[in-house]
């Protein structure tokens, strides 16, 4: 009897590790068994996906064979920020009855044409901005809007392709001003030719060692035109589903010196769905010979943003 305790004690301590043990290898191998099915899996997506990726490839291929000659890309976007503000007796102001209003636009239309061994590239950028600040204790002062923004551009891009990345190309550019009275005074046109860099389908890079920048003003000040560089990068870029990026940078290089060497570099940030959004446009420019007509010492960097509704209008 006495045995039979100690059998079943000893029974009792044991049987739980033994089916605890046993437990385990079973894990053990149901774990090996689905890792090898894991594997194997990984193995067969990562088949899948390279054939996905050919097929894309082979259809892509085949749809611009299929597209015909010329193949045209047109279209319009833009931003347009609206701001008002009114105070009414606000003490802690200076001036406390205050109204004002600020309105900028930013519109860009563009028409691209593409033929088998050729190019052709137009765009066209409007920045303007009114501002009104109406002081209602103050009877002298200014009434009416003031122009807060006023930039024009034209462009026209023509290339002959040497490679589907590389051509050889001729530029013209025309910049200016269009309110009071700033229409060509001073306007700048580049003429220029070289090549043409095409990497990707989003970015276009313009090399022209060979550009004369013509400058027309009727101005006390005297304005020089020179022989120079010009480089032209345009870049866009889906950031995230949702929120587009454009990029423009616009530089001459003069070959006899910094002073008549100008730059110019736009920004557009768009959120779109439907064609309509928030859009902002960042604008950066350095021009020597502006600001010696300005009567400056230094030579500042100009700058405009603008915040807004932002749209988009497209066709193939």
């Amino acid at each position: 009897m006495q045995r039979l305790i100690w059998i079943a004690l000893l029974t009792a301590f044991t049987l739980p590790s033994f089916l605890t043990a046993q437990t385990r290898e079973e894990m053990m191998a149901e774990k090996e068994m689905k890792s090898a099915t894991l594997d194997s899996l990984k193995t067969a997506l990562g088949t899948l996906g390279k054939q996905v990726a050919t097929l894309e490839g082979e259809v892509a291929s085949l749809t611009d064979q299929l597209t015909p000659y010329p193949r045209w890309n047109k279209g319009m976007l833009g931003n347009l920020g609206l701001n008002f503000a009114t105070f009414s007796d606000w003490l802690s102001k200076s001036q406390s009855n205050t109204s004002a209003v600020n309105i900028g636009v930013t519109s860009t239309a563009f028409a691209n044409g593409d033929w088998e061994k050729s190019f052709w590239r137009n765009s066209a950028n409007l920045t303007l901005g009114w501002l009104k600040f109406d002081d209602k204790d103050n009877p002298d002062d200014t009434e009416g809007f003031q122009v807060a923004a006023d930039a024009f551009n034209l462009s026209s891009l023509y290339g002959f392709k040497l490679s589907p990345k590389f051509a050889i190309s001729t530029l013209g550019e025309y910049r200016t001003s269009i309110l009071e009275g700033k229409f060509n005074n001073p306007g700048y046109l580049d003429l220029g030719a070289g090549g043409t860099w095409t990497p990707a389908n989003n970015l276009v890079v313009v090399i022209h060692p060979l550009n004369y920048n013509f400058v027309f003003a009727d101005q006390d000040f005297s304005y020089e035109s020179s022989l120079g560089a010009k480089i032209v990068a345009d870049y866009t870029k889906k950031i995230v589903q949702g929120l587009n990026w454009k990029s423009n940078l616009s530089a001459f290089m003069s070959y006899q010196g910094s002073d008549l060497s100008n730059w110019t570099w736009v920004n557009t940030f768009s959120t779109a769905y439907k064609g309509i959004g928030i859009g902002l446009d960042i604008g950066l420019r350095n021009n020597k010979q502006e600001a010696l007509a300005a009567e400056l010492d230094n030579n500042p960097l100009q700058s405009y943003w603008i915040l807004g509704l932002s749209y988009a209008i497209s066709s193939n």
